[in-house]
């Protein structure tokens, strides 16, 4: 299926120009050293916050630095260190088997290719293209989280539903060497305009190219969840 054929699609490329120059200051927001540091990040970011990814990331890497301290460490040592993230119990045993898969399979090493990235225990497509664009600078994707999802819903680029129509999408429309880059300006403007809930389009800087403008509050958001009786 092919990106939609409209003006905001036909125009995705300068209108992403003009985001990224609204924030020029975008880049992961996930504190990281190494492609280690990153990968366990990454993974220990999914439904939960980089804030708090970043605040239990510096005890969990002093106390196991590399894939062969942590993957001789036992849930119960780990899951402490994890309590004040979402999901710590299953992260925990995560991480714990990716390294072990690193050590045994990969010499240590993070691997360098999507294929080899997503044979880890809690790894996505979103996760591998992080860590390949961000700690090698190899694009072979668009990661899509849930702000890209909604700001590229919203600004017509895409009428996919999930993240892998939604990344062929990008890819189509959007010059290779600006995937890297594409998921942090996104996720800017997603935290810092699109809200999900109270989108700030007065202040958005591409209103005029967004099909949603002004009425943008219901596009894109996940549906609510309806609560049995």
């Amino acid at each position: 299926m092919s990106p939609p054929r409209t003006r905001a699609a036909r125009s995705a490329p300068k209108t992403y120009e003009r985001l990224k120059a609204a924030w020029p200051d975008a880049t992961c927001a996930l504190n990281h050293a190494s492609p280690w540091e990153l990968l366990i990040a990454v993974v220990l970011s999914a439904q939960t916050t980089d804030i708090a990814v970043n605040r239990a990331m510096p005890a969990l890497m002093k106390r196991y630095p590399d894939a062969r301290a942590l993957a001789s460490a036992s849930a119960e040592d780990v899951e402490p260190l994890l309590r004040s993230i979402g999901m710590y119990r299953q992260k925990s045993k995560n991480i714990i088997s990716l390294a072990g898969k690193v050590l045994s399979e990969f010499k240590g090493e993070v691997p360098r290719t999507a294929e080899a990235l997503i044979t880890l225990p809690g790894v996505g497509r979103k996760t591998a293209n992080v860590v390949l664009g961000e700690a090698f600078g190899i694009a072979q994707g668009i990661a899509v989280d849930t702000h890209v999802q909604r700001v590229t819903q919203r600004l017509g680029w895409t009428r996919e539903t999930e993240p892998p129509g939604i990344e062929r999408d990008l890819m189509a429309l959007l010059p290779r060497e600006e995937w890297i880059m594409v998921s942090h300006v996104l996720i800017f403007h997603g935290r810092g305009i699109c809200d999900a809930r109270v989108p700030a389009c007065d202040r958005c800087p591409v209103q005029d190219a967004c099909p949603n403008a002004h009425h943008a509050a219901d596009v894109g958001r996940k549906p609510s969840r309806v609560r049995s009786a």
